[in-house]
């Protein structure tokens, strides 16, 4: 939500309890129609229009780093998570190895090793063929 510095949200609150639309609010006080939107929603959501305190650490990842990292790792699933800390700190947003696991297991993407699988002996095909004719 980007505000004007001469703009408060209440001259927006007063408009739009007086009854006009959205189109007539962003039009007559020049600011984006995202930024009317988000003014009447947090007034309509929280009862005000001042910025909340918000619970919990802000996270080191933004949502933009997250999904570039997810992009990375479905573009080359082998990829190991120290790569993964250098494509991060390409973007810009440095960070610890265990904050890019967590981010990708919030996007449902995990480590995983294939199990070995035995190979057949000749005794195994024997009996399997068999197992078949009968």
């Amino acid at each position: 939500m980007v505000l004007h510095l001469h703009l408060s949200p209440a001259v927006i609150m007063t408009r739009h309890r007086s009854g006009q639309g959205y189109k007539n609010i962003f039009a007559a006080l020049k600011v984006p129609r995202s930024t009317v939107a988000s003014i009447i929603l947090k007034w309509k959501t929280f009862g005000t229009t001042r910025t909340l305190s918000r619970a919990g650490r802000p996270a080191k990842l933004s949502y933009w780093g997250r999904r570039a990292l997810v992009r990375e790792v479905k573009k080359n699933p082998k990829i190991t998570v120290a790569e993964l800390q250098r494509c991060s700190r390409e973007i810009g947003e440095s960070c610890r190895k265990s904050t890019i696991t967590a981010a990708l297991h919030q996007s449902g993407l995990y480590g995983r090793v294939a199990r070995r699988k035995p190979l057949l002996s000749a005794r195994h095909m024997k009996a399997r063929m068999k197992d078949s004719k009968m």
